[in-house]
Parts: C-alpha cells; structure tokens; sequence
C-alpha cells in the first residue's frame, strides 16, 4: 500500500472546488474535523471559493458556537445542506430561513444509513421511517424553506406496501475525524466518545470517485496501529491532516482534555455521579422512570429525558435497563450538552447506521425523548418554531419504531417557574407559551402513524400525564396541589378526553426532596 501524504488543513481546503457535494463527520461537538472545516471556511472568507456547495452531514454537528457546520454559514459559500439537525448551528439556520440556500432536514438515522448505499451504489435508502412526518413528500418532503423544490424523497410502492425512498447522489469531498493515522492511512477512532457513520461516509466519497481527508491527533509508523481499531482502512483515505491544536481534536468542542471513561478505556463508580436536585426536569424524569421495566433496552433524547437515567441511577435502578445512545454507545449512562453523543462506562461502541438498523426494527423497547409541542392528535414537533430550526435528527427513527415511546416535557414554555412543597407542586410563574396546543407547526412524530401500527405512546409533563388513545389525547393524571381547570385545561387550545371521575393523582413521592424508593 502506498504511503499517504500527510498534509495541512489549508491544503486540504483546495480538494474542494466550486459547485461540489462535500461532507463532514461529526455528532453534536464530538468527531468535528474542526482545523479542517476552519481551514476550508478561511478559504472562502478570503478568496470567495470555494462557493455554491452542497453540504451533506447526517448528525447534528456544532456547539452554538460558531464550529461544525457554522464554519460553512456564509452568504454564497453554500448553495444547499442536507442535514439531519440544525439546532447547534444557528447561523446555518439563519440563512435558510432568509432563502439563502436550499435546505432539507431528514431523519438522522436514515441519512447515517444512506451512506452505506451511496456507497453501495443503490439507488437511495428506502424505508418506512418518515412516513406521515414532515419528511413524506405527500407533507413538505423535508424541505425548509420556499426556494427548496427538488423533491429528494419519493413515495414508492414495493409488494404492495408504501415506502419512501431516500434518494442518494455522488459526494465528491469528505472530511472525516479520526484519532490515530499510520503511514498507509489506515485510522482508528479509539479516543473518541463514538464513531458515527465513519467508515460509511468514508466508503461513499471513495466510491464516489471522491477524496477523503482524515483529520488526527498523530501519524504513526506503519504496524504501530490494532488492526481491530482501524475503522476507516487505507484504501479508502487520500490524504491525512493533523489537527492544527489540541482544541481542535478535542474530544468533544468546548470540553478540554480527555475523558477515558468514555471510550471505555477506564470505569468510573457511578455513586461518583451526583444526584440532581429536586426540579421540574428531575420531576418529570422521575414520573417517567416509574415506566422503566427490567432487562429493557431504552434510548433517552437530549434534555428532559436525561433525567431518566439520572433518576434510575439515584434510585438504585440503573441496572435495570441498558441505555443506548443514536450515535453509537450501548449500555453505560449517556452524557448531555456538549458530550451528548458519549456515555460514561459504556460496554459497546457502534457505527451509528447499525445503531439505527437496530432502532429502525423495533429494538428498543423504550424511548423517552422530548416533548416542544403536542396536539389534539397525538403529533410532537420538536424540529421548527417559527423562526427557530431545531431539525428532526434521530427523533423520527426512535419515535416510530420504539415499542414504547414516551414523550417528556414542561406543560408550558417560557419563563415557567415551580417549586415543591409538602408533596405538592406550586406554581410560582406560568410560563408565556403554550405547548398542548390545536395543531403543530411541523409533524416530527406522527399520532396517526402511531395509532395505525398499535404503538403505546404516553406524555409526561411536570403537572399532567396524556396518554394517546384511537379517539384522541386523555389526561390521566395531574399533580398533587395542581388546579385542574386553571393550570391544565385553561391552558390548552384543545380539550383532552377525560375519564369518568377525573384523572387520578400522580404519586406523590414524586415531589418530595429525597429517593423515592423506586427499587
């Protein structure tokens, strides 16, 4: 095998020529070739090119702080993004929604995927996940703005059953990030937290008649690497780059050093995680922690349901279940913010389009994840607000296909303050917005769909608890010290079936500052 050469983020910047179709590895902060995105941004920002290209990414790949894809938000630098969430790259958002570019938001798990069959050569990735969500071409088709009208996604009819097909389309550049490099260019990933669509994307751009730069930590001699390590083979790299600064190969954006916890090089006793304090989030994970049943694998979304395992591991009830993470890791207990994407312990770290063939057939039988909006027919948004673009990411994979799914989230929004007093809950500020309203902007989880497939879906909110039921939403619990009408149904745009005699109290232990004694 040839030796690689082993060149600078500058450099690199020049494989990427005006009007291409390029990508980037990443999920949330973690895996981001940041000196390689940086170097490729300064290149535009001083000469102008390269201009009008297609950005292609599947995870969410920014920390709000102008990294990931945020380097690419300048006016003429992109003439499209195809991506699977949007809420860590504002910019980014800001001009989609100026019609600066053409944009699609498309489920995470499915683009992941979709890498394997562009690489493949397949005509796309055809699937049942989207179906009846803002991604269904019958709906928006997963465009995002008024001068997106390429229709990407198409409804298809195989054995007689309806499908959408996610078509695929050449990548010509990918910047990928990786930990250790030898001089063939075969890289592991060993000191990231996951390793996301790595080879996939990798095998796609090289089969696309494309380049592929790996951005590293260091070169090593050739026969120094695991072989079992290596994720991304030689024959598929053109060239290596070695990040420009410690910061820019962190393993997750804006956390420095090393966390060996997270790539299971070390444990850690959990009893070192600290407990966390009696509020509205710690309420609801806790509400919904009584739904935790033993030897379940549960997937748990970012916010709200973080909780959930941050409540089962107080309660001594951590090992009754095994907590999976869409980028990857099994098992271990999942990190939020910026290291969202990782787990503390974790036993197994996978590619995230096998992770997603697992979600995407029903392994999981419990999801918890977050709930922004919610209507008379059971539909969560969680991806647009007006002109706030979150993105779907790997909610529509999970949602449609857990055997479970439990939606989490405050009853209103906006400036909402609480306290617990006596077992009851008290109100001290209601906040500004509704979220139980008539009908949601953008449908990320369908009711229909889940009525139409026998799926037990619940909604869990720090005062109320919904379930979906075929004839409509029902209210089947309120907590102790909550006004029914006042501080529920008032602040509805849609009356909830009620059961005869009113909902039943939500346990009150729930509300008092010490463990509930769940196990």
């Amino acid at each position: 095998m040839s030796v690689k050469p082993i060149i600078s983020a500058a450099e690199a910047a020049k494989f990427v020529q005006d009007g291409m179709t390029f990508t980037t590895s990443g999920f949330v902060a973690c895996e981001m070739p940041e000196s390689l995105s940086k170097a490729l941004e300064k290149s535009f920002l001083e000469t102008g090119h390269p201009r009008d290209l297609t950005l292609f990414y599947a995870a969410a790949q920014g920390n709000r702080d102008g990294s990931g894809a945020d380097h690419f938000a300048h006016e003429g630098m992109l003439k499209r993004v195809i991506g699977g969430h949007y809420n860590m790259v504002p910019e980014l958002g800001k001009l989609i929604f100026a019609n600066k570019l053409e944009a699609y938001n498309l489920p995470q798990g499915t683009l992941s995927e979709l890498c394997r069959d562009i690489a493949a050569h397949k005509v796309g990735t055809i699937t049942h996940v989207g179906m009846n969500t803002f991604c269904d071409p019958r709906l928006q088709g997963g465009k995002l703005n008024d001068i997106t009208k390429e229709d990407i996604v198409e409804l298809v009819n195989i054995g007689g059953q309806e499908r959408l097909l996610y078509k695929a389309f050449p990548i010509q550049v990918g910047f990928i990030r990786g930990t250790f490099a030898d001089e063939h260019g075969n890289v592991t990933l060993e000191r990231e937290c996951c390793t996301n669509e790595a080879t996939s994307l990798a095998a796609a751009v090289h089969n696309s008649g494309g380049k592929v730069i790996v951005q590293v930590e260091k070169v090593v001699e050739s026969g120094n690497l695991d072989p079992r390590l290596v994720k991304i083979p030689g024959i598929y790299v053109d060239a290596i780059c070695v990040a420009e600064s410690e910061e820019d190969q962190a393993q997750c954006q804006g956390t420095p050093g090393f966390d060996p916890s997270m790539n299971g090089d070390i444990r850690i006793p959990l009893g070192a995680i600290p407990a966390p304090k009696l509020s509205a989030k710690k309420i609801m994970g806790r509400r919904a922690a009584m739904e935790l049943e033993a030897d379940k694998v549960v997937n748990l979304g970012i916010g709200a349901p973080e909780f959930v395992s941050a409540v089962a591991n107080e309660e001594g009830i951590g090992d009754y279940m095994t907590l999976t993470v869409e980028a990857g890791p099994i098992g271990g207990v999942p990190q939020g913010g910026n290291k969202f994407g990782g787990s503390i312990n974790v036993e197994a770290i996978l590619d995230q389009p096998y992770q997603f063939d697992f979600y995407d057939g029903g392994g999981v039988d419990l999801a918890f994840l977050g709930l922004a909006e919610c209507d008379k027919h059971g539909n969560i948004n969680v991806s647009k607000f007006g002109p706030r673009l979150a993105g779907c990411g790997g909610f529509i994979n999970i949602t449609q296909n857990a055997k479970k799914v439990f939606f989490i989230g405050t009853f209103t929004a906006g400036g909402l303050k609480e306290h617990c007093e006596d077992g009851k809950l008290i109100i001290d500020q209601e906040g500004r917005q509704k979220k139980l309203i008539d009908t949601v902007e953008q449908i990320t989880f369908s009711g229909e769909y889940a009525n139409k497939t026998g799926q037990p879906v619940m909604y869990i909110t720090e005062r109320a608890v919904f379930k979906l039921e075929k004839d409509g939403v029902h209210l089947i619990e309120i907590a102790p010290g909550i006004d029914l009408q006042t501080q529920v149904l008032d602040l509805m745009d849609f009356a909830p079936i009620i059961p005869e005699g009113g909902p039943k109290l939500m346990d009150e232990r729930i509300f008092h500052d010490e463990p509930m004694g769940l196990k």
